[in-house]
């Protein structure tokens, strides 16, 4: 474990000279400017538009992040040839995998971090603005504590999307991993469709590979309740747990399989 935690700082340190922490600003200042572009909008729904677009920036930036580092952590030592000095060294190749990306995890953490305080300041402005009164057109208030079970969803999707990308940029070109890696992001949040494709098709094979894809691929779709905080639906906790297990188990399926491809892969 020791290994691990040392390239876990390392990667978190890389990764920070590679200035991706400088999104945060961007960031900051878009919620800014849509804060003060919605305020003439009818009282009461403009706080609902931050919230849903500050939410989704939070996705967006946290895919980006999670995506073109993650797919970095290994072709990078492999166009550099710095992957022959560490294999040299007394890490086996499964702490080199968790290490990278442990390191990535807490990279996307102290981001996702960030960029939820600077989230919850929009809105505390907006409450602020508002008096501090709860409006009658909130259906919750503008700082909403329940956010944050959305953003700990968001952040359960990322760690699959990150593992997803290293297992890719385990065998294959950076472009192709970049591509692989976002249509499955994308197919992720579609995945459920296919639970019940065999209701629209006669084919028996057809219906098979559904269902097939359906356990297969990442179902991002559970992870997302972003509409139902935002409008103050009920997320029960043990949903939250449910699918909190699902993510861990098939991220660590995914570093299994991407352990075994590195292991085999012979960099002679």
């Amino acid at each position: 474990m020791r290994a691990v935690r040392f390239i876990a700082i390392n990667v978190f340190k890389e990764s920070v000279r590679d200035k991706v922490l400088y999104n945060l600003v961007l960031f900051a200042i878009m919620l800014m400017a849509v804060s003060f572009l919605l305020g003439e909008l009818t009282a009461g729904q403009d706080v609902k538009i931050i919230k849903d677009l500050g939410l989704a920036a939070i996705a967006i930036f946290g895919l980006f992040i999670a995506t073109f580092i993650g797919i970095g952590l290994v072709s990078k030592e492999v166009e550099r040839r710095s992957i022959y000095s560490l294999l040299s060294k007394p890490i086996r190749r499964q702490e080199l995998i968790l290490g990278k990306y442990l390191g990535l995890v807490l990279t996307l953490a102290v981001n996702v971090a960030a960029m939820t305080v600077a989230y919850y300041s929009v809105l505390g402005y907006m409450a602020w603005k508002a008096g501090g009164n709860f409006l009658p057109a909130w259906e919750a208030p503008a700082v909403d504590p329940m956010l944050l079970k959305a953003i700990a969803m968001i952040f359960l999707q990322l760690m699959i999307v990150t593992a997803i990308a290293l297992l890719f940029s385990t065998f294959s070109s950076p472009a192709l991993a970049t591509a692989l890696t976002l249509a499955l992001y994308v197919v992720g949040h579609f995945n459920a469709d296919l639970k019940n494709f065999d209701a629209v098709v006669t084919s028996r094979p057809a219906a098979f590979l559904a269902k097939t894809l359906y356990y297969t691929l990442p179902n991002l779709s559970p992870l997302d309740v972003k509409a139902q905080v935002v409008h103050a639906v009920p997320v029960p906790a043990g949903y939250l747990l449910f699918n909190t297990a699902y993510a861990l188990v098939y991220i660590s399926a995914l570093l299994t399989a991407a352990t075994v491809i590195f292991m085999r892969r012979d960099f002679k």
